[in-house]
């Protein structure tokens, strides 16, 4: 959410980030309500006063007649006193409501389009070159017995599915591995609810509503299955106020992710790509506004380390401002190389970081204060994966397979394996 001031002191820069974003905003509209909201705070103020006012004069000795007269002015005056308070009240949440319609401004390097718009920043690792015909990932579980898709959609539906055999374990080997790399940088593991309520949900930037929803509502309950981690991680600081000293706060949350991927479609959502069920370790921080965008390297450092780690090639892109979501100031996905991804092979996005400056943190409430100031500030906020584990799986499948139908383990991730070095095909 951004700053009501804004309107008025940034209205061109917010005109400029929703033309870019592509999301139709009446700001005139948006103004008049706020102007509307600031008439009626004045209004109640005033009557406010002027009912103190009275209430005083009452304390003094009146003759029968004009007390009768002044208790009638004062009932009348608490009568103008509750419409006014009942008419703020109705336009202070049409006014928040709108204003939780505007996205956050937007990064002034962030290239300007849609999906396909993108800027690469830079390509890690050689796109691999078989001496056989290559499986995607589909064919590979079949062969090695990895995952079992029929028995999932008979119990849960499409889109889910059952790991087996050395697929469980490297879900499993991912989490940790990843714990592990992201704790060596300061973050503190958590291991977070798979719930959280729709004030939660909606106040981190995600929508708990409506048939555009990506979230799954939880039937007879005021509860949401959660998206990602960093709803819950989030959601740890909402309502407080923190020192300056204890920033930055680091945290890795380990957690089921759920989404409903409404309309997703295609042979680019095929398999484990986009499910309705997964494994995520997320990344999250509370920085100072002036440490946010070094924060957000150190995220990207992070996510390319695991990745470089796991041997997949893989490219690092500028996400253009039409593709960004409400909450992100500047987006710098990771897309590894997929074999198996449409014709002789193409880029699948494996992570995400965010640089979603105050625009959550000013929905949840988190502030922080700085050391000798008395006026709290709102913190700026970041999100990144570390990994999310269908989709690692699905490139370490494609990206190690050889030519008998095993899969090769990378050396990183061994350890976690029991010293498992290869994954046999079973069928």
């Amino acid at each position: 959410m951004l700053d009501p001031r804004t309107l008025v002191e940034r209205r061109d820069e917010i005109a400029e980030s929703c033309r870019k974003r592509r999301v139709e905003v009446d700001l005139d509209a948006l103004a008049a309500a706020r102007e509307r909201v600031t008439e009626l705070t004045t209004a109640l103020n005033e009557k406010n006063r002027e009912r103190n006012e009275h209430q005083k004069a009452g304390k003094r000795k009146l003759e029968p007649a004009d007390r009768e007269a002044h208790l009638a002015a004062g009932r009348l005056l608490k009568e103008e006193v509750a419409a006014l308070e009942q008419r703020l009240r109705e336009s202070r949440e049409a006014f928040d409501g709108q204003m939780l319609e505007l996205p956050n401004f937007i990064h002034p390097e962030v290239p300007e389009g849609g999906e396909d718009d993108y800027r690469q920043l830079h390509t890690w690792g050689e796109i691999p070159h078989f001496d056989f015909e290559p499986r995607d990932h589909l064919a590979i579980c079949e062969k090695c017995d990895l995952v079992d898709f029929e028995s999932g959609a008979k119990v849960a539906g499409q889109k889910f599915y059952y790991l087996k055999n050395e697929a469980a374990l490297l879900d499993i080997a991912l989490q940790r591995f990843a714990l592990d790399i992201a704790m060596q940088a300061g973050f503190v593991p958590h291991v977070t609810p798979d719930l959280a309520r729709p004030e939660v949900v909606s106040g981190m930037g995600f929508n708990p509503r409506g048939e555009e929803t990506q979230i799954y509502s939880i039937a007879n309950a005021d509860l949401c299955l959660v998206g990602t981690a960093e709803i819950t991680l989030g959601g740890l600081h909402a309502d407080t106020i923190l020192d300056e000293e204890e920033l930055p706060i680091r945290l890795a949350g380990v957690s089921h992710c759920f989404r409903t991927e409404a309309g997703a479609h295609g042979r680019e959502s095929r398999g484990l790509y986009r499910v309705h069920q997964f494994t995520k370790v997320e990344m999250f921080a509370f920085t100072r506004p002036e440490d946010s965008e070094t924060m957000h390297a150190e995220m990207l450092a992070i996510e390319e380390r695991i990745f470089q780690a796991l041997e997949l090639p893989y490219q690092v892109i500028d996400v253009a401002s039409g593709d960004l979501g409400a909450p992100a100031y500047r987006k710098f996905d990771i897309e590894a190389w997929m074999p198996g991804r449409g014709e002789g092979g193409g880029w699948g996005e494996v992570t995400s970081t965010s640089n979603c400056t105050g625009f959550q943190a000013r929905r949840i409430g988190a502030r922080f204060r700085r050391k000798g100031a008395k006026k709290p500030e709102m913190l700026h906020t970041l999100n990144g994966t570390a990994v999310a584990n269908t989709r690692a799986i699905l490139a370490l499948l494609e990206v190690h397979q050889r030519a008998d139908g095993s899969v090769a383990i990378p050396q990183a991730l061994q350890p976690y394996m029991m010293g498992c070095e290869v994954i046999e095909p079973r069928r």
